[in-house]
């Protein structure tokens, strides 16, 4: 076993030193369609969850359950729905995004609604309410109250998002379905793996899957740094006003 992971180890480096184009378009087209998926799903994931996380209405408690389940709904469920959907005979078949990246992402788009909205609706739900009690305090609308609990909470919203990013980025159903896994078109990191272990080239399976784990680890590193110098200047402000004030 020991052997397997130090020749994939070593493919993995041959892969990114060779230059091979493909294997760096296969890296751009995996980065692509998690990203704008995850994009794409900001554009309504934000403002549901916003909708969920500051106000109260009938039927709040359904959909956020609902949402709740949603997040581990099976990739290759919600792939083959979107195949049906987007073939020729489907509803939307006329947009032709059936094996196409644009397809995958809209698909990893939908896959990564419910984390984003549950997370970033938890978040401002259970926001300070000390802070809610003192904009209102000080005289600060509902409006302005909840903007400024937005602003308070818009790290836990972007923790959601590279969440959702991460899923999409390690997702194989909807990639496979509705990409198709056309060699130079659709493929990505996941189903290259798929196809290295159908061909019996674990090595290079392994190699990408090395490569998949480095990104994400990479991201979760870059994300902790940003978070760390975030604290500190919020440390370091603390430290200023209180040496203003004398305390």
């Amino acid at each position: 076993m020991a052997d397997i992971f130090v020749r994939a180890f070593e493919e993995a480096i041959k892969i990114l030193v060779s230059g091979n184009p493909e294997v760096y378009a296969t890296m751009y087209r995996t980065i692509y369609v998690a990203g704008f998926g995850t994009l794409l799903s900001c554009i309504w994931s934000i403002p549901i969850a916003v909708g969920l996380g500051l106000y109260n209405f009938m039927g709040k408690w359904v959909i956020k359950g609902i949402f709740n389940a949603l997040i581990g709904i099976p990739t290759v469920a919600l792939g083959l729905l979107l195949y049906l959907l987007l073939s020729r005979q489907g509803e939307f078949g006329s947009f032709h995004l059936l094996f196409t990246l644009n397809g995958i992402a809209i698909g990893q788009a939908i896959l990564v609604t419910p984390l984003i909205v549950t997370f970033t609706s938890n978040a401002l739900s259970t926001s300070d309410t000390q802070l809610r009690d003192l904009a209102k305090t000080l005289g600060a609308s509902g409006f302005r109250t909840n903007l400024t609990l937005i602003r308070e909470t818009i790290w836990s919203m972007m923790l959601s998002i590279t969440a959702a990013f991460n899923r999409g980025f390690g997702e194989l159903g909807i990639a496979t379905i509705v990409g198709g896994n056309l060699l130079g078109e659709t493929r990505v990191l996941t189903t290259a793996i798929a196809t290295e272990i159908d061909f019996g080239s674990f090595d290079i399976a392994m190699a990408y899957a090395i490569i998949i784990m480095a990104i994400v680890i990479a991201i979760a590193l870059i994300i902790s740094l940003i978070e760390r110098v975030r604290q500190g200047e919020s440390f370091g402000k603390l430290v200023f006003w209180r040496g203003l004030s004398g305390g």
